[in-house]
């Protein structure tokens, strides 16, 4: 049995930094949730602070429907 250590080495590296990605973009959607609840309640406006939420949302979710998407293919 052989084993292709860098191939593997490989894999983990690219799954670790997108696992990484993934997590950090998430936490940014949260953040960006909490302020626009503390800008609503300073009585400021809190639109930039949801749009930016909303986008890191979806570039979570087209990030995960891409990977489903290599498995399925």
């Amino acid at each position: 049995m052989d084993i292709d250590w860098a191939a593997l080495g490989s894999v983990f590296g690219v799954g670790l930094v997108t696992t990484v990605a993934l997590v950090g973009l998430f936490t940014l959607g949260l953040v960006g949730l909490s302020r626009q609840e503390q800008a609503a309640t300073q009585g400021g406006s809190a639109a930039l602070a949801r749009t930016g939420a909303y986008a890191c949302f979806a570039l979570c979710a087209a990030a995960v429907a891409y990977g489903i998407y290599l498995i399925v293919a």
